[in-house]
């Protein structure tokens, strides 16, 4: 019978015959990725994959080349939940069949509730109303792909450090108006097939083992009937979760919910096997789920593929160019005309450097990737403009990996690694002749799961390749590890990462600092470069523990010839200054956002703000292209007269960003959050990180711009901004009477929206909500309750916008009665192309309160 047959199956019937091992085995996953399979009684087991930007598939090592989309930021700005949709249904649905997973994991559809956090990046936005709006049409994208989708991490997951135990104190209103309702729309317009609970705790009980957020508002209240798993090793006991209302606890490694544990909890009665039966029910109802989406995946050989069309190039290089926010334009130097210029110098660390996305769950390896400086070589090429170059300021974290330097003997990109068993599992001691060779692709290696069949607990890994460099440099190499690590060049020891160690954050938390040495290499001369691995941790002060590593393993090399900082200033410079325009790329990457870690600081890395203060001094037509996930302060904004914001854009990077900056696209991106003059405005400043455990959620209500504009201050770049290469208006706002019925609340606001200017262009209208003031409560000044996009309105046309208003857009969480509550009075309507751009106001009725619950 084949595994899609399935679909056919009477559930019921089915969890009737399983034996109490084999519904065990149900509710935990098997190996990183899959669930269990029950041959005996049909049931296929299937496969999940990361992630929000696009689908990885089985391995974080050597893995399947994939599309990489936009961040969520990116997306979130796009302001196009038809677009998101497309990019559900034909970019991640069909990568998903590519690499033959059912579900995926995502969307990730948190709050961006202070830039600092290292995940930021994937989520969509500040504002729950705009994230709750996008990962619907992200779920519904996909689902209509015949995939799974599993919105995450359910809830008030926001920051990394401490991220498996910190509790995060919310208030009632707080967590309703803001933090669940993203979660809320989602479940309301799109229906997810999964939930992923957070790894922290919410209210004093972790995520996971919740019972008011998985039972009583999930299922009771939203009546959600599909599937909850944990976030991979998000699970803390088995009682908690199971009685609560967790179904699977991934992944099926070091698990909880063995035959042991759970038997032991039975036979203490803290679980029942009643209990267990319910959730491997609902494990059974997304497998079928599975079944009927997409048959061919159950019944396919299980092999991951890479597929690029030529329609897929073009459709991520529109969604990334639309992501793009042109934050300024003084006197309209942007866009570039390329049969005006003559010189044109790129400077910057992330110019040339593979910056393709955030860091976690979100990186995979990409099937092509475009940089900054290839898109806009690209687009000159043909006008015999001269191209310079200089690096400037570096902006990386950690040395830049080398896998594009390193060669094999064959003279392939790479090197080739070869696993050693050990004498036991136990033994430390290698066995020279080893059980498997390989060719690989790259020096960032999170070895994960991805080791050879049949090779002991304890193993050894050792790399080799070689290096020649055109000039005589000293060379500064880094080497990081979750295990132990010894680096030699032509035979030499440069770095011991391996016989004391310094812990530090890399590899999800796993990891080591990044130690480094540096070696004299020979302008033209080939030199051996060796790494040997070995997954068990070394000691290090005030932590002698030799853990090992038996599901995280990972060794990175990165290197770059030692830079005089001055004379690498000096060289930029120096181009700029002959320039007839100089664009400078710079901003983060996945070292400076990612999973497992908070950023420190909102400034730009090292000395990146004087490079461009610097740059303009010498060159005032200097356009500088930002690139991060979430805000970055810039302290030179009043000298710079063109800036753009481009997120992590993924594959078509450098093409998109080309595509803005000469005209073949119009930008038309929003903020999707607020750009701080400082640290010290962001909302949750000084309550962002933990404090014995616990974390304050004291700003309440007002996350985001809403805090912005009740405390008055003036952000850098409010939320919703984005200028565009035309000008428009907008006129004649016309709001209906609202009606009421069965608990429900529909009412219509219209617009006039005009492009004045005199190059076709799209603009985003925002519809703000002002609560009455003859509340009972207090409430943020302005919501957005409603948004929606002209596309390509050509200069002196006009077209009319509806905007949309329900029971949401005049509701507030009543903390006396746990009820939603609408209230008679007068309500302000704001319409603009920002939040700090309000063009036009009206007002409407309510002319009887009432309250509801539910969606």
């Amino acid at each position: 019978m084949p595994p899609s047959d399935f679909k056919n199956a009477n559930i019921d019937e089915i969890v009737e015959k399983l034996t109490t091992e084999e519904a065990i085995n149900l509710i935990a996953g098997v190996g990183f990725w899959h669930t269990h399979k029950v041959e005996r009684l049909g049931i296929p087991a299937v496969k999940v994959s990361d992630g929000p930007n696009g689908i990885r598939g089985n391995h974080f090592f050597m893995g399947t080349p994939a599309k990489c989309l936009p961040s969520a930021t990116a997306l979130g700005a796009t302001f196009d939940p038809e677009l998101v949709k497309t990019v559900g249904l034909k970019l991640i649905a069909e990568e998903a069949k590519l690499r033959a997973a059912s579900i995926v994991l995502a969307p990730t559809c948190n709050i961006q509730r202070n830039p600092l956090g290292g995940r930021s990046f994937e989520s969509f936005s500040e504002d729950p109303f705009l994230s709750g709006i996008i990962a619907a049409a992200y779920v519904n994208g996909v689902q209509s792909g015949g995939i799974g989708s599993t919105i995450k991490h359910f809830a008030a997951n926001d920051k990394e450090n401490e991220r498996f135990g910190y509790d995060s104190i919310v208030s009632p209103r707080a967590l309703r108006e803001i933090y669940l309702m993203p979660f809320m729309l989602a479940q309301k317009y799109a229906n997810p097939w999964a939930y992923m609970t957070a790894y922290n705790k919410l209210n004093g009980l972790h995520c996971s083992e919740n019972p008011t957020l998985l039972r009583d508002i999930l299922r009771k209240e939203w009546k959600f009937d599909g599937m909850v798993m944990s976030d991979w090793f998000g699970t803390y006991d088995v009682a908690g979760g199971v009685n609560a209302g967790l179904d699977l606890e991934m992944p099926g490694t070091n698990k909880w919910r063995t035959l042991e544990y759970a038997g032991r909890s039975l036979q203490a009665k803290k679980i029942t096997v009643r209990t267990i039966k319910e959730r491997a029910k609902n494990v059974l109802n997304l497998v079928q789920k599975c079944a009927q989406g997409a048959p061919e995946i159950l019944d396919g050989d299980g092999e991951e593929r890479t597929l690029e069309s030529e329609e897929d190039k073009e459709l991520m290089r529109k969604v990334a160019a639309e992501s793009i926010v042109l934050m300024k334009n003084t006197n309209n130097l942007l866009p570039l005309n390329p049969k005006s210029l003559k010189k044109v110098a790129i400077v910057g660390g992330n110019a040339k450097a593979f910056v393709v996305s955030g860091g976690g769950s979100a990186a995979l390896k990409t099937s092509y990737f475009v940089s900054p400086f290839q898109g806009i070589s690209d687009v000159l090429a043909g006008d015999n403009v001269e191209v310079t170059y200089a690096e400037g300021a570096r902006t990386f974290m950690n040395l830049p990996t080398l896998e594009n330097e390193l060669y094999t003997a064959d003279g392939r990109k790479g090197w080739i690694g070869t696993w050693h068993s050990h004498t036991s599992d136990d033994s430390m001691e290698p066995i020279e002749e080893p059980i498997a060779d390989r060719y690989i692709d790259e020096t960032r290696m999170f070895i994960s799961t991805s080791t050879p069949p049949g090779i002991t607990k304890r193993w050894t890994l050792r790399v080799k390749g070689f290096l020649k460099v055109e000039r005589s440099t000293k060379f500064e190499f880094g080497l990081t590890t979750a295990g132990r690590a010894k680096l030699y060049v032509d035979g030499n020891l440069v770095i011991d990462n391996w016989t004391r160690q310094r812990r530090g954050d890399s590899f999800f938390g796993t990891g080591t600092v990044e130690e480094t040495g540096v070696y004299d290499l020979v302008g033209g001369k080939e030199h051996e470069v060796y790494v040997e691995y070995l997954n068990v941790r070394g000691p290090a002060d005030g932590d002698e523990d030799e853990q090992l590593m038996d599901s995280n393993p990972g060794v990175r090399l990165g290197g770059a010839p030692v830079q005089d900082p001055e004379e690498a200033m000096a060289e930029a410079v120096a181009l700029a200054k002959g320039a007839d325009v100089v664009i400078a790329v710079v901003g983060l990457n996945a070292d400076w956002e990612t999973e497992g870690y908070d950023r420190t600081t909102l400034a730009l890395p090292g000395r990146t703000d004087e490079l461009i203060s610097k740059l303009v001094q010498t060159n005032p037509k200097t356009v500088v292209v930002t690139q991060s996930g979430s805000a970055i302060t810039l302290p030179w904004i009043d000298e710079v007269p063109a800036l753009v914001h481009a997120w992590y854009l993924g594959n078509p990077t450098g093409a998109s960003i080309a595509d803005v900056l000469f005209g073949k696209h119009n930008p038309s991106g929003k903020l999707s959050l607020t750009f701080p003059k400082r640290e010290e405005d962001v909302p949750s400043f000084g309550h962002f990180h933990t404090e014995a455990g616990r974390i304050r959620y004291a700003e309440d209500l007002y996350v985001g711009y809403k805090h912005y504009q009740h405390r008055n201050i003036t952000p850098l770049f409010a939320f919703g901004h984005g200028l565009s290469y035309t000008t428009f208006s907008l006129s004649n706002l016309n709001i209906s009477k609202p009606t009421v019925a069965d608990g429900e609340l529909s009412a219509t606001a219209t617009v006039t929206v005009k492009n004045t200017g005199n190059v076709v262009g799209s603009q985003v209208v925002q519809l703000y909500v002002t609560l009455p003031k003859t509340s009972l409560l207090t409430h943020p000044e302005l919501q957005l309750k409603a948004f929606g996009k002209v596309k390509d309105l050509a200069p002196g046309q006009e077209q009319e916008v509806t905007l949309r208003l329900d029971k949401y857009a005049v509701s507030y969480w009543g903390e006396t009665l746990d009820t939603w509550v609408v209230e008679r009075g007068s309500y302000g309507v704001s319409v603009g192309f920002a939040s700090d751009a309000i063009a036009l106001r009206g007002t409407f009725e309510v002319e009887k309160g009432f309250e509801w619950n539910g969606l």
